[in-house]
């Protein structure tokens, strides 16, 4: 765990082997998961995103996809954050619009980037026997592709889904002609 701006703390995780990017530059996977100890020593619990997820519901507000926990740095769109039995399982879309974005797509799509990370601010905890932290209840405030995980478990590749040789072609492709269409401003 670490601690950035505000206060607020970050936990990082690897893309796990359910994440992959898919029609271009749709995102899914797990930004964390519960019941394993980082290498901060914190346990998240089941549980402990469920109120701050239903408050950024009713308030209409959504968790921001950044780009390494910056804040100036938005690269996309979470379109579905939930708990599951595993852990937070998030869902979205890297904007190939905005220059980040682009250059975000091509690193996660060529292996080179292979983290999501939480940035949150703690609500709730208590220490175990061992002297972990447990988090309750947080308050979730982003998920940000990260160059360093810190739950060095979950894997990047998705099952039956990921990106092969013909689809990275095709994200390529459509790279090459945005840089054109850029280039021709």
């Amino acid at each position: 765990m670490t601690t950035g701006i505000y206060g607020m703390e970050m936990k990082f995780c690897r893309l796990g082997e359910d994440v992959a990017i898919r029609d271009g530059c749709r995102i899914e996977g797990y930004a964390s998961f519960f019941g394993i100890t980082d290498q901060g020593g914190d346990v998240v619990m089941p549980g402990a995103y469920g109120k701050s997820l239903e408050r950024l519901k009713a308030q209409g507000r959504a968790v921001k996809m950044l780009w390494q926990h910056d804040p100036a740095q938005p690269i996309g769109v979470w379109d579905e954050i939930a708990e599951d039995g595993r852990g937070l399982k998030v869902k979205g879309r890297i904007l190939t619009e905005v220059e980040k974005g682009r250059e975000a797509a091509a690193l996660v799509a060529a292996g080179a980037i292979d983290g999501l990370s939480i940035g949150y601010r703690t609500v709730t905890a208590e220490k175990d026997a061992n002297g972990q932290r447990l988090l309750r209840e947080v308050e979730l405030w982003e998920v940000s592709l990260v160059t360093f995980p810190m739950l060095p478990e979950a894997r990047v590749g998705a099952k039956g889904d990921a990106l092969g040789d013909g689809d990275l072609r095709e994200l390529a492709a459509l790279f090459e002609e945005a840089r054109r269409a850029l280039a021709g401003l």
